[in-house]
């Protein structure tokens, strides 16, 4: 049995009411520009949370919370089955934009809305999460929220995470406890029935080849790694060459070794040097000391496991300097649930926009959700492919199109009865 949706997308869900939202949500962390600074658990992150929590409350949805401060939005279904998630994270990077995360919070909320207003009611209840620190920025790894309501375990490592300024990952988490303790409290890894989750592509693919809408079919490793060399401080004018244990020299040239057999390798392999840290610091002083970070993605566990191999002879070589390699992070390569991609294709179809296949090149919370329930991911287009960026943009009109057929995927797989192409 086939159901024509037409009217619940094109009456229902609004364009200029989610504009307002994202505009809403971007002024609390504001910065320069159209700037957004809201670190994972700052106050302002804290506040952003409150602030959709009423948003969500004035949809009619009941709010909660986990011991990882994930925040769940649900508007109950004819059935107290296990519910179909959608949601991202607000948390930014320290320049970020607007979209990256916070859109997928917010389309979540839109499609609540639109629910309300077409007067429909699902058989299982929909929810709309918030995960805690998916940027990985200001606490080390990223997707700490959706690891830890999968494998709970792993809170307790997650919490001995220190920011710049020492503080504790888990210090930070009992204090955003307390100022959200109004908020009942729900158990991690309880089941759900599905998760969908809209984001902005961040990539310049869509908006390259006039795609209004990406179903996406998985997403690439990655892994993450924190280099320390050791050397020794010596005067810089002073020191011959011969005598020196210059940091600073053996790091920049693993460096360019890694660059180097990147750029030979097929073009799917990105590796990224995101951090350069040098001590002393001093002009006149040869540094003793370099750290510096490692972010390598590719679709093929074999390609990483070849280049990391590589990557670790390449600091056994070095004898200037003592050198070690820690692991961040490490995540295989995620290929969405089948039934979740098609339900999202068919949304896209019947939206009547322009769509494509294509994988993600960067981590989301859908990577660890997709070993907790069938999953699945649905883009729009980025505005010159830029993110993590003031600057960052997608056109009003391509943020209600995702909405709109995040709406109707979630409709479909929150009503099991339907007879869905695919599932």
């Amino acid at each position: 049995m086939k159901f024509n949706f037409t009217d619940l997308l094109t009456d229902h869900v609004s364009q200029e009411r989610l504009a307002r939202l994202i505009s809403a949500l971007a002024e609390i962390g504001k910065s320069d520009g159209d700037g957004v600074n809201r670190q994972a658990l700052t106050p302002q992150d804290v506040a952003a949370r409150k602030f959709l929590a009423e948003v969500a409350a004035g949809c009619g949805c009941e709010v909660y919370r986990d011991e990882a401060a994930n925040v769940f939005f649900r508007r109950a279904g004819t059935t107290d089955g296990p519910p179909v998630v959608t949601g991202s994270h607000i948390d930014s990077q320290p320049t970020g934009g607007k979209f990256d995360g916070a859109y997928g919070v917010c389309a979540g909320l839109e499609m609540m809305a639109a629910l309300n207003d077409a007067g429909v009611v699902t058989e299982l209840p929909l929810e709309v999460a918030i995960w805690t620190n998916e940027e990985g920025c200001r606490f080390a790894p990223g997707s700490m929220g959706s690891a830890a309501f999968v494998q709970p375990e792993l809170l307790s490592t997650f919490r001995e995470s220190a920011d710049s300024t020492g503080l504790r990952f888990g210090e930070a988490l009992d204090d955003a406890a307390n100022a959200l303790q109004f908020i009942p409290l729900l158990p991690l890894n309880r089941p759900f029935s599905a998760f969908v989750e809209a984001h902005i592509e961040q990539g310049p693919v869509l908006e390259r080849e006039g795609k209004t809408l990406g179903v996406v079919s998985g997403i690439q490793g990655v892994r993450w790694f924190r280099i320390s060399v050791r050397g020794q401080t010596s005067h810089a004018g002073t020191t011959p060459r011969e005598f020196r244990k210059d940091a600073v020299l053996v790091a920049t040239e693993l460096v360019q070794q890694a660059y180097a057999a990147a750029n030979e390798s097929d073009a799917d392999l990105r590796l990224t040097v995101g951090r350069f840290e040098v001590s002393p610091g001093a002009t006149n002083t040869i540094a003793d000391g370099v750290t510096f970070t490692i972010d390598l993605r590719h679709p093929s566990d074999d390609v990483l496991d070849d280049f990391e191999a590589r990557f670790r002879s390449w600091t056994r070589r070095q004898s200037a300097c003592s050198i070690s390699l820690e692991e961040l992070m490490r995540h295989k390569p995620t290929p969405f649930s089948e039934k979740v991609r098609a339900t999202v294709a068919e949304a896209a179809e019947q939206c009547g926009e322009p769509w494509r296949e294509l994988l993600s090149g960067a981590f989301h919370d859908s990577m660890y959700l997709a070993e907790h329930c069938p999953t699945g991911m649905l883009f729009i287009p980025s505005k010159d492919g830029l993110s993590h960026h003031p600057a960052e943009l997608s056109a009003p009109d391509e943020l209600a199109w995702g909405a709109k057929a995040l709406t109707l995927a979630m409709y479909r797989l929150a009503n099991p009865s339907l007879d869905v192409a695919g599932q």
